[in-house]
């Protein structure tokens, strides 16, 4: 290799088609490729921090990957890095049996599928339920967790669940054939067990919800036109943006899907003051509560087992997005690390959102009022039956919101129609939802107003009654600093209305304060598994509402690097055994929230979006109301009486 120059324009551009290709070029002359050869992932390792923040445009800057290599005739897995600006290998190491699997390949769902019909144990189970036509039965196959289990020890495992079709088209969820599971070991090609128990009736209603089978569309509603005359308020350069007093930089990559970079906000046309470096959706785990047999092992890491970015949608406009739209193309590796391009896979657009503040003089009756508008970055993941959209919300007001939307088709088991269980709902004759969780962890590396942060926590309580609350009515706030890791392993309390504010230790407010940001969390419960439960263990990160960490290059995914299959304890329980000093230092917020989700008949047979998030506000970032100097939509507006509009027109 010869190449001496960045095939990107930034140190945080996302992987282009032609770096991936040249990490395969590399390990083929390396030696490293051959027929059984698999990438279960490719993904950009980020430059050091002080090199990105000198990066002048047109400078020569670094570039590496990181490859995860799967040898599927032995199951060696291996990461290799790779420079990708000097086009040569530049480490190469095996990992470790028993620490977890790298994240399943795409032709492994078909591989798994293909073995478990073949088995004669399996299709025996079929034919004693009355199935001949295996051609219909569709076999699903997930990540096993880890349970200590003597045939599953130093294996390539999935287990694989079945549910059956009517016709080709047909939904397979609806169907699911109870008491059937087979578990596959993916590197020697055997069906380690097929265990079959239970005389279920498979449920017979189907759960298609096309057109076709709902029945003629509703005709009640009117258009709704969203336009913007002259353009979109926002510009892009690159994978940069700006737009009304933000700038920050877009990536994606192959694990996390959406990233974002850099994120600055300036009040009222100021200077442009650091909020985070880089904020992600890490990791998130869906566990069952179900104890049954065929479904206590669920549990899926959906960005460590599966790859959320690999999984991306391309997204459509009426349909995904609204309005005036921008959109970014992501680039993964597939399963033998050629280039795939997701066309649009994130959506940018800007939308209305009602007010944003408003004040009648009633001494003289004028009006102020100003409508708020924000900048939405968004993409969807689909998981099986599960479709994830994240959305970033950027406000005016200097806020920022996550919300993470679920959707898609809950997986269900089946009994004897009119059954019931504390653990799962029957949402359609003999079909039964277990009850879930969905649990995602945010990775905010914050920066608020400069490299050095500390947080506090601050709840609001009442005083008792006393000398200081002679009448009963006092309440306050009380602050507690959270200085080392292992106070700052924090759950959430909305009976407090508690939040973390993550302050500058280097740029005060016009009032003297430390510049700050405010982290209004989810309301919701943590993992509900037992302590002692594997799942526990594996997923120990969403035991907490929030987790702080020092920054540290090698600390990026709250489970661990490699989830799948891992016995459990890496990531972020690992990391704070440190117990490393917080206080005005480089900070890493790690937060936890989502639904925990007792399905209901109204979820059935496609799940209406149920929604989830934080937010970020500013506190004492800025020296006032940074929205103040938007226009005023009443002066020149044809849509309504002079003096009395907001409209925004």
């Amino acid at each position: 290799m010869t190449a001496t120059t960045p095939l990107v324009r930034h140190p945080l551009d996302p992987l282009a088609g032609a770096e991936i290709a040249r990490v395969r070029e590399v390990l083929v002359a390396a030696g490293r490729v051959g027929e059984t050869t698999r990438f279960p992932s490719v993904l950009l390792v980020e430059p050091p921090k002080a090199e990105v923040r000198s990066f002048v445009e047109g400078d020569v800057f670094s570039r590496r990957a990181l490859a995860v290599v799967l040898d599927v005739a032995t199951g060696v897995a291996s990461e290799a890095t790779v420079d990708l600006v000097k086009g040569e290998l530049t480490s190469w190491q095996d990992l470790a049996v028993g620490t977890g699997q790298p994240a399943v390949l795409l032709e492994e769902y078909d591989r798994s599928a293909d073995l478990v019909r073949a088995d004669e144990r399996w299709q025996a189970a079929l034919r004693r339920r009355g199935v001949e036509d295996f051609s219909l039965a569709f076999v699903a196959p997930l990540s096993p967790g880890h349970f200590g289990y003597p045939e599953e020890e130093g294996r390539r495992v999935l287990r694989a669940l079945t549910f059956l079709r009517d016709f080709e088209e047909d939904s397979p969820w609806a169907h699911p054939v109870e008491g059937l599971l087979a578990k596959v070991d993916l590197i020697t090609g055997e069906v380690i067990s097929v265990e079959d128990s239970g005389d279920v009736p498979v449920p017979a209603e189907h759960g298609n919800f096309d057109a076709e089978h709902v029945g003629p569309a509703r005709t009640t509603l009117k258009p709704i036109e969203i336009t913007q005359p002259d353009g979109v308020s926002f510009t892009v350069d690159g994978n940069e943006v700006t737009w009304e007093g933000w700038r920050f930089r877009v990536g994606f990559n192959a694990r996390e899907g959406l990233t974002l970079h850099r994120i600055e906000f300036a009040e009222n046309a100021g200077e442009y003051r650091s909020v985070a470096y880089r904020a992600s959706m890490a990791e998130m785990v869906v566990p069952y509560g179900d104890p049954a047999p065929w479904r206590y092992w669920i549990s899926y890491f959906d960005a460590g087992e599966y790859l959320l970015g690999k999984n991306a949608n391309s997204l459509k406009l009426g349909c995904d997005c609204l309005g005036v739209i921008h959109y970014f193309d992501g680039v993964v590796a597939d399963d033998h690390a050629n280039a795939v391009t997701i066309p649009q896979a994130i959506c940018m657009h800007e939308e209305d959102y009602g007010i944003l503040w408003k004040h009648t003089n009633i001494l003289t009756g004028a009006v102020e009022v100003r409508r708020s508008r924000r900048l939405v970055v968004s993409f969807f993941a689909t998981i099986g039956n599960y479709d994830y959209g994240f959305f970033w919300y950027f406000y005016q007001d200097g806020s920022i919101q996550l919300e993470a939307k679920a959707t898609g088709i809950v997986f269900c088991g089946a009994a004897e129609p009119g059954s019931t269980s504390p653990y799962a709902a029957e949402i359609a004759p003999g079909l039964m939802a277990p009850v879930h969780q969905h649990l995602f962890c945010a990775r905010l590396d914050m920066e608020v107003a400069g490299e050095r942060n500390s947080v506090d926590e601050v709840d609001v309580v009442g005083i008792p009654m006393g000398p200081d609350n002679p009448y009963g009515n006092a309440f306050t706030t009380t602050t507690t600093p959270l200085t080392s890791e292992s106070t700052a392993q924090r759950m959430s309390d909305s009976t407090k209305a508690r939040s973390w504010i993550i302050r500058s230790a280097e740029s005060a407010n016009r009032l003297g304060k430390p510049r700050a940001y405010q982290l209004m969390p989810h309301t919701g419960p943590a993992l509900l598994a037992q302590p002692e439960s594997t799942v526990a263990q594996r997923a120990a990160f969403a035991t907490k509402h929030l987790w702080v960490t020092r920054h540290d290059e090698a600390q990026n995914f709250p489970a661990g690097d490699y989830p799948n299959q891992h016995p459990g304890g890496s990531g972020l329980p690992t990391w704070t055994k440190a117990d490393r000093d917080l206080d005005g230092q480089d900070l890493v917020l790690w937060h936890v929230f989502g639904p925990t989700h007792v399905p209901r008949p109204e979820d059935w047979p496609v799940m209406p979006v149920d929604y989830s998030g934080f937010l970020l506000r500013p506190h004492g970032f800025c020296d006032r109301n940074p929205a103040l100097d938007l226009p005023d939509g009443a002066k020149g507006c044809a849509h309504c009486p002079p003096g009395q509009c907001g409209c925004g027109h």
